[in-house]
């Protein structure tokens, strides 16, 4: 691991160090490095594939193992640090044990300071609150359409009837390419939709 800056750095400036972090492979995590490096980031660690959340996340701790009182741990938006405001908090909680500091570049926000502080801890309880409102819509609203005899969920890509006609054209030997390419869907669906039940 490299040697970390503030060992040998008797100046006393801080070392702002960027964490990026992406849920899925597929999604692009260059915009998030671009502006941690624009705002002085000297050292940035990214986190693939990770929910937010999960606070576990190998990226995050290398980075909290690296830093040293007085840096600054710098993230691009709060949802990059995580979506569980327990979690969140008790990782602020941690920062503040250790003498570091966290910057939110999107809000402006510096936890350095009593004011960053309070206005971090309001901003957690608010997004809490509306996560809990939208999961306690989304339930009344899946249980309303059921009620009515609907199932929430997307569409499915093939009829009943088209279930059947798949099935008959397997039992012909057509491939599952040529079921597919038939009825527009992918080779997945027609995998699926074949499986026994």
């Amino acid at each position: 691991m490299d040697r970390n800056p503030r060992e040998t750095d008797s100046t006393g400036t801080p070392v702002f160090v960027g964490y990026a972090r992406v849920s899925t492979g597929g999604q692009f995590v260059d915009r998030q490095i671009d502006a941690l490096r624009d705002a002085g980031c000297q050292r940035v660690f990214v986190d693939h594939g990770v929910t937010g959340a999960r606070m576990d996340r190998p990226e995050l701790q290398a980075a909290l193992e690296w830093m040293r009182p007085g840096d600054v741990l710098t993230i691009l938006s709060l949802d990059r640090l995580g979506r569980n405001v327990r979690g969140v908090l008790e990782l602020v909680d941690d920062l503040e044990r250790r003498g570091v500091g966290l910057r939110v570049l999107q809000l402006g926000l510096d936890t350095s300071t009593p004011s960053g502080r309070l206005v971090l801890t309001v901003l957690l309880a608010v997004a809490q609150l509306e996560r809990d409102h939208l999961s306690e819509r989304t339930r009344d609203g899946l249980a309303a359409a059921r009620r009515r005899g609907r199932v929430g969920g997307r569409p499915r890509a093939l009829s009943e009837n088209q279930i059947r006609a798949v099935c008959a054209m397997r039992a012909d030997g057509a491939s599952i390419a040529e079921c597919a390419e038939a009825f527009e869907v992918s080779a997945r669906t027609i995998t699926r939709a074949t499986a026994p039940r």
